[in-house]
């Protein structure tokens, strides 16, 4: 029998599934939503709703949004040919709050994991191919995070790009890793939230390779 009231105990049950949240923090949670007003307590209820009901994938860069395209790819002061690959929406932020960064985005909502049996084809890359082989994109920035995925992540997608023929305009197309001595051009966010550019030697199609590591925590 259970200690609590049945109601009491379906919304500790629900808590209990949010990431990060064990039985004792979910009683908690429950026990406060229960002294709460009211008001506060269908605010918490509309807002839950709203998010499922009314948030949305972007259909160019998967970042989620609440109109379609999203406020960057729709930004007509933005870089749209200048694409910056994170792992999730959430990273995005951390690259704006350099205010160093006026391209657009493309959010992979994962990164490749055989261990967790995901792999390429659980990555919302396709999209992000389809805009390289219309055309519309110049350089592509891999921001992955970093860790053993991260780096994964972004060899494959380089392994991806190198190989796309129509990733050339006449412009010069680039690739960019999110850190890396060895690529022929580098990107990388410093200690300082500072948006640095480092050109190397080397061009494009010259064999790029790809340390996805960062200094600052996408």
């Amino acid at each position: 029998m259970s200690k609590f009231a049945e109601p009491m105990t379906r919304l500790i049950d629900e808590l209990k599934k949010l990431p990060g949240i064990g039985s004792k923090t979910a009683q908690r949670l429950a026990f406060h939503i229960l002294r709460s007003s009211d008001s506060d307590a269908e605010a918490l209820a509309t807002a839950v709703r709203d998010v499922k009901a009314n948030l949305r994938l972007c259909s160019i860069c998967n970042n989620i949004t609440d109109v379609d395209p999203c406020v960057y790819c729709s930004n007509p002061t933005r870089n749209q040919r200048l694409v910056c690959v994170v792992e999730e929406p959430t990273n995005i932020a951390a690259i704006e709050k350099t205010r160093h960064f006026n391209g657009s985005y493309h959010v992979l909502h994962g990164s490749i994991s055989p261990l967790h049996g995901v792999g390429p084809e659980q990555l919302r890359i396709s999209n992000l191919v389809r805009r390289v082989e219309s055309g519309q994109v110049d350089e592509i920035i891999i921001a992955t995070n970093p860790t053993v995925e991260g780096e994964a992540t972004a060899v494959y997608l380089t392994g991806q790009f190198t190989g796309t023929t129509s990733f050339n305009p006449a412009g010069g197309g680039n690739l960019t890793s999110s850190g890396g001595s060895s690529s022929n051009y580098v990107s990388k966010l410093d200690t300082n939230g500072a948006f640095q550019w480092a050109v190397q030697a080397g061009g494009w199609g010259k064999g790029i390779a790809v340390d996805s590591y960062g200094d600052v925590d996408l």
